[in-house]
This record gives C-alpha cells, sequence and structure tokens, in this order.
C-alpha cells in the first residue's frame, strides 16, 4: 500500500520539475539566442516479488513478477536546434546558421553563447552590452603593407577603432589601359611635342598622389605622327596647370633621366607603337631606345618620376622625387592594354593606386566574419575577424545563465576558428537569431504535465482512501 503511494509521490516531484522546465521555456520565448529545455522521464527502482523460472520438460518458464516504486528523470536536455532570424539593420548585431558559438571573455573565464546582440564600447571594443563580456577574435596585423589575418594564433578581444585612420600611399602604378582612335589625324612630328596642340590630339587626365597624399593631375596628350600611322607621341606633364618655378614638378621617364633626375619644361614624351592587328607593340624614348620591361604578368612597366616640392621635403625645402610606374599593358594583347582600333578613344582602363588619408567611416562583417574597415579616402580595410567555437557534444554544455554556456567534463573542449570551417555555420550580419522555442508545443507540453501530475496525485488520494477503509475495519 505505502509503494503506491511513494510512486505517486515521485510522479508529482518530476512533473514539477517538468513543468519547471516548460515554464522556463515560455518564459524565454522571446530571449535572443534562447534554447529551449526538454524532460525525459524513466521509471526508478522495482521490487521483485518472485524470480523468473526457466522451462524444463513438465512445465514452461515463469516470469518474474515486479512492482515498481515510482519513476525518476532521466535527463533535461537542451534543445540545440536553430532558431528564427530576425532582421534589425544593426551591423553590430550577428546571429549564426548552423552550429557554433560566439565566444566571450570575462578576465580568464570563457563563455560561449548564440546571442549575438554586440555593440562596442567607450574603447571601441566588440562586447555584450549587458555584461561587458569581449568578443573573441583575431585583429588584422599588418605585413608588408598589407593587413593579413592569422587564425592560428590565440584569440582576443575584437576593437574597432572609431575614427581611426588609414595613411595616405604615394601612387605606384598607374594602369594606362586605354583606346587610341585610328581614325584620328596625323600630327607632324615637330609639332608633337608642343603641349597644346590645336587639333589631331587626345588629351587625358587622372588624379595621382605623392607620399604625403597631396593630389597631383597626371596629364597625357597623344598625338598620331605623320608617317608612321602606328605610332603616337606621348606626353606627359605633372601638374602642368600649376604655377611653378620650371622644372618643379618636373616629369621624366626614368630611363632617360639626367644628372639630377629632372625634365625641361616639367614634361616628358616617349612614343608608343601598335601592330598592325592593334595590339601594343612597343614603347621607345626620343632617341629611339626602348623603355622598360615586361613583368613576370607580361605587362610592360616603363618607370617615371617626378619631383614634389613641399615645406616637408628634404633639406632647405628640396625636391622630393616621387616614383611610379606606367603600365602600358601587354604586348600583343587586348584586355586592359594600350590598343589602337577605330574607335573613339577612351579612358575606361585608366587607374591609379594612390590615395590621400582617410578617417573610418564604417564597417562591414561579412558571412566569414572578416571585419572591413570603410574609410573617407575610398579605402577598404581588413580589420579583424570573429571567431566561433564548435564541440563534439555541444548538449553536454552547461548554462551559465546570460544566455551563456560554459564547457563541461562532457562537453569536449571547444574547437575554435573562423565561421564555415570544420561544420562551423555561417554569420549573418545585421540580424539575430530568436529563442527556438515553439509556444504551440509547450503549451502541449504543459497540458500533457498538468494531466499527469494530476494523475499522480489521484493515485496518493485512492491509496489514502484504501488505508483508511483499512483503519476502518475494527469500530
Amino acid at each position: 500500500m505505502m509503494r503506491s503511494l511513494f510512486s505517486g509521490v515521485s510522479g508529482l516531484q518530476n512533473h514539477q520539475t517538468r513543468m519547471d522546465v516548460v515554464g522556463n521555456n515560455i518564459s524565454n520565448i522571446n530571449t535572443t539566442g534562447f534554447k529551449k529545455g526538454r524532460v525525459n522521464f524513466q521509471d526508478m527502482l522495482y521490487q521483485q516479488l518472485a524470480g523468473a523460472a526457466r522451462p524444463t520438460e513438465d512445465v514452461g518458464g515463469v516470469n518474474p513478477k515486479e512492482v515498481g516504486l515510482g519513476m525518476s528523470i532521466a535527463s533535461i536536455d537542451t534543445i540545440h536546434t536553430q532558431g528564427s532570424l530576425q532582421s534589425t539593420g544593426v551591423g553590430t548585431d550577428l546571429a549564426i546558421t548552423g552550429n557554433g558559438f560566439f565566444i566571450l571573455k570575462e578576465g580568464a573565464n570563457a563563455y560561449y553563447t548564440r546571442a549575438g546582440a554586440f555593440s562596442a564600447d567607450e574603447q571601441g571594443n566588440l562586447v555584450n552590452p549587458s555584461n561587458g563580456w569581449f568578443v573573441q577574435g583575431w585583429m588584422a596585423q599588418e605585413v608588408g603593407g598589407t593587413m593579413v589575418l592569422d587564425v592560428s594564433r590565440d584569440t582576443e578581444n575584437i576593437m574597432i577603432p572609431t575614427g581611426g585612420k588609414d595613411p595616405a600611399r604615394a601612387t605606384t602604378t598607374v594602369n594606362f589601359g586605354c583606346n587610341l582612335d585610328k581614325r584620328m589625324p596625323y600630327i607632324p612630328a615637330e609639332g608633337a611635342n608642343e603641349l597644346d596642340v590645336a587639333n589631331g590630339t587626345w588629351t587625358t587626365s587622372i588624379k595621382i598622389y605623392d607620399s604625403f597624399g597631396e593630389e597631383h593631375t597626371l596629364r597625357a596628350q597623344m598625338t598620331r605622327i605623320l608617317d608612321t600611322p602606328n605610332d603616337w607621341n606621348v606626353l606627359l606633364a605633372v601638374d602642368p596647370e600649376a604655377d611653378e618655378e620650371p622644372g618643379a614638378n618636373a616629369l621624366a621617364v626614368a630611363a632617360g633621366l639626367g644628372e639630377g633626375g629632372t625634365a625641361a619644361g616639367g614634361a616628358t614624351n616617349f612614343t608608343v607603337t601598335f601592330n598592325n592587328d592593334g595590339t601594343l607593340l612597343s614603347v621607345t624614348d626620343a632617341a629611339g631606345n626602348a623603355i622598360g620591361g615586361p613583368d613576370a604578368a607580361g605587362n610592360l612597366l616603363m618607370p617615371v618620376a617626378f619631383n614634389v616640392i613641399t615645406a616637408a621635403a628634404g633639406e632647405d625645402g628640396a625636391p622630393v622625387r616621387q616614383e611610379f610606374e606606367m603600365n602600358l599593358g601587354t604586348i600583343g594583347g587586348f584586355t586592359n592594354s594600350m590598343t589602337q582600333f577605330a574607335e573613339k578613344s577612351s579612358t575606361k582602363a585608366f587607374t591609379q593606386d594612390g590615395y590621400t588619408m582617410g578617417y573610418l567611416e564604417n564597417f562591414k562583417i561579412d558571412q566569414s566574419g572578416t571585419i572591413t574597415g570603410v574609410y573617407t579616402n575610398g579605402t577598404n580595410r581588413t580589420l579583424g575577424q570573429i571567431a566561433l567555437a564548435s564541440f563534439s557534444n555541444q548538449g553536454g554544455l552547461e548554462k551559465a545563465g546570460e544566455t551563456a554556456f560554459v564547457v563541461s567534463s562532457n562537453s569536449g573542449t571547444a574547437n575554435i576558428g573562423p565561421s564555415g570551417i570544420a561544420g562551423k555555420g555561417k554569420i549573418i550580419a545585421g540580424t539575430l537569431e530568436m529563442s527556438n522555442v515553439d509556444m504551440a508545443a509547450e503549451f502541449v507540453d504543459m497540458i500533457v504535465t498538468q494531466r499527469g501530475f494530476q494523475a499522480n496525485s489521484r493515485t496518493i488520494q485512492t491509496a489514502d482512501q484504501l488505508l483508511q477503509e483499512l483503519l476502518q475495519l475494527k469500530r
């Protein structure tokens, strides 16, 4: 009789625990990154009234007689299914599609979470704003003038350098892959060196930069030479309209520079020769000597230099020599090369790689977690990358509150790396992962739990009535 009472008590206690889990799920239905819990029951101990007997020649086998002593909780599982994604438009809000956890640090303590509602603090650190835990990843390091990410290093705090500067870069390469119209009229060779030719000349210009980030105008004036239909005279000048002393911004082909590295008149000229099929053939100086040479990719590079006058330039205001290369394209090539076709002259492939100083204006995070800074000078710089952690048994993680997990003895160690690697999911910026709690399922589970609790209470009431009848046998 007492067994049924205690079985009912175990049912009441464990259904109450199940109700606690259901209540916690429902209370966190709108908690970002929350993972719901699930209770599994199992029967408990059994009292054996009679054991089993094997069959003999005379009688068959006999099954054991056992009376159960109630039930217990088998497990309370954390269900790590994907939650729905909600778009927020906030650049620091991050969600993970697939497996993986964001890594947060509080001192030496590491926490793992799916809640990516992050923001930058006063020092630019990317943190969880509710508790100040630092988001972990890798900051880019400058190697040879290029920002490089080394994800083999230990993780560190991610910092967004708000207001950070991108230093000026001097122009090192000018790509001169334009087309020259073969239909343009000829100009006598003796007039080809003039800066201002009235007719039959095509002129274009581009902004280039010195080492201080100051803008200069590089002008190219191209004229067809009489009696040589595939030859064009190209006249280069830096800041041709500047009111400075002669030679202040002198420009010359480096191979033909005289002593002092300047060219008279602040300009230089050379001849570009094309094949009959309109492709680039060669480049020569005024004396007919070949200029420049092909690089490893086969592009014809022509060294050019000019002098920059600035208050901070050299001793006693002496000019600073600025060098760059003009990439005229591949000899015999069409793509991004100088060509001569019966089509309007164009500058679609006239580009350079210099820029002035800029400030960090914005940043964006891609699916790999790479943070790219956008600067006011038009450049993009890799700032860092957010790390993700995965576990061999993510269900073994312990909940630490604040939508975070910590490593347990059954979760395995954290496998830390970039997103998309070793089974880790992708990072979606501007979104948050919502709770994976299904309200309909939780309400059904609540009803089932309530009925189980009621049934166990009826078991206790019925056993009590039986005991009452037993006590009333003798009056």
